[in-house]
């Protein structure tokens, strides 16, 4: 036996885990969930003083160690100076390339040597060729990200928030390979968000816009790139008094669409749209009664639509001039709670020639007064059925063309398991008496 694997054998007997290559051991404490846990190993043994310092994945987090600043009101804090030399002693110590940032950080809102510090751990991962930064930084201030972040030419994916004002950003943003962009509670300047930094992403696929109780949020949301697109806005009308919204995306795919009513959509070009979910509520606090039909006549050529309960009363109200033809649409699912939804489904079925699959939200307010127009309806699923037997019927006499019908009952607090089962029994009885023998039906 040769010196080398003697050595070796001896070495195991002892430790068998740190005799394992450095890749390995790198990836075993890459499963740890922060930085800190991995760096942590260094005090294991020689073998582990340095193995933290080669992940290619960083998660730095100060939420354990927050500290309030004398200075600040109760409800601001910082990061204190142990994070700091942790971050900045991790990053002087390791010259290899990134490939992922998480970052978490609490900034106090005047504390520009604290701003500093965060604009050099993101310009340090950015020159070092990072494809994935997550950002979550809280600055009650304006934090100015710095113009590494936004000329970096590796970067994949980028997630920025939460309650951030960024201030203006750099002119140049060039982002020559960003495919995913994260915005949560961001506020921009005007025109930023489009004309700024989606201008300089050439590539971008995958936008999603969330505010969160923020009065200043985007108006116009405009690229040419981009195929899914996911936009969540709960907060109320602008303080500035804005009521519209635009959105410039011919090559969207794929939309999900969250937001009050508002009183003008400017632009809706949506022309490759796919599939689209809506939930759109009314706002009580509107200065102008709201108007969706610009923003539904710009989807007329979706495939798949989801309707909320909520937006389907707001459609049914607001849509003023009328719903357009929807020659593509084939697959719809909506939520009835009122005789307006029963009457915006007839209205739906009029203009969708082609649609052939119906997912309901229960059906209540259904009544025989409301009759559903001639359709190529195949597919039935009714959710959360609580209706009776003879009301289902009635309902299922609207469709000449189902071959597949699933009702799933849902269960109220008073039932019990014979109750449900008599449900379940009625049901599939009704629906073997009614349906065509070529139907194939389903109770759950």
């Amino acid at each position: 036996m040769d010196a080398k694997r003697f050595v070796l054998r001896s070495c195991c007997s002892r430790d068998s885990i740190s005799c394992l290559p450095d890749e390995v051991l790198s990836t075993i404490l890459s499963l740890l969930p922060t930085t800190k846990q991995a760096a942590s190993t260094s005090i294991l043994s020689k073998r582990w003083r340095y193995l933290f310092t080669v992940f290619d994945t960083l998660d730095f987090d100060d939420s354990d160690t927050q500290v309030k600043k004398d200075s600040e009101p109760t409800t601001s804090y910082v990061f204190p100076e142990s994070f700091k030399n942790f971050v900045d002693r991790f990053l002087l110590q390791t010259t290899h390339p990134i490939n992922k940032l998480s970052l978490q950080c609490h900034v106090g809102k005047d504390d520009d040597p604290q701003k500093a510090c965060v604009s050099s751990w993101i310009t340090n991962v950015a020159n070092r060729g990072a494809r994935e930064i997550d950002l979550r930084i809280k600055d009650k201030g304006i934090h100015y990200l710095p113009p590494r972040l936004f000329a970096t030419e590796t970067l994949v994916k980028l997630t920025i928030g939460t309650k951030l004002y960024l201030g203006t950003i750099p002119p140049n943003v060039s982002l020559p390979s960003l495919k995913t962009l994260f915005i949560d509670t961001v506020f921009f300047e005007y025109g930023d968000l489009c004309c700024v930094l989606l201008a300089g992403c050439p590539v971008l696929e995958e936008l999603t816009v969330h505010h969160h109780n923020f009065t200043a949020t985007p108006h116009t949301i405009a690229s040419r790139t981009v195929k899914r697109l996911s936009v969540h806005y709960d907060s109320p009308i602008d303080v500035d008094g804005c009521s519209f919204m635009s959105f410039d995306m011919p090559e969207l795919v794929y939309l999900e669409y969250s937001h009050c009513a508002l009183s003008e959509y400017r632009q809706v070009n949506l022309e490759s749209l796919v599939e689209a979910k809506l939930d759109l509520y009314p706002d009580k606090n509107a200065g102008e009664r709201p108007d969706v039909t610009d923003l539904i006549m710009g989807m007329r050529n979706v495939h798949i639509l989801h309707l909320s309960p909520v937006s389907v009363d707001v459609i049914y109200c607001y849509c003023r001039d009328g719903l357009p033809v929807f020659n593509n649409l084939v697959n719809l699912s909506m939520g009835i709670t009122s005789k307006r939804g029963c009457k915006l489904l007839a209205y739906l079925l009029k203009q969708s020639p082609k649609l052939e699959t119906l997912i309901i939200q229960d059906i209540c307010g259904y009544t025989p007064a409301v009759s559903m127009p001639l359709n190529k309806v195949k597919m039935l699923h009714i959710l959360d059925y609580h209706g009776t037997a003879l009301e289902l019927e009635t309902f299922l006499l609207e469709f000449d063309c189902l071959v597949m019908v699933q009702v799933d009952v849902r269960e109220a607090v008073e039932d019990n398991v014979i109750t449900l089962q008599t449900k379940r029994r009625d049901l599939m009885m009704l629906l073997g008496a009614s349906l065509s023998s070529k139907c194939q039906f389903k109770v759950t």
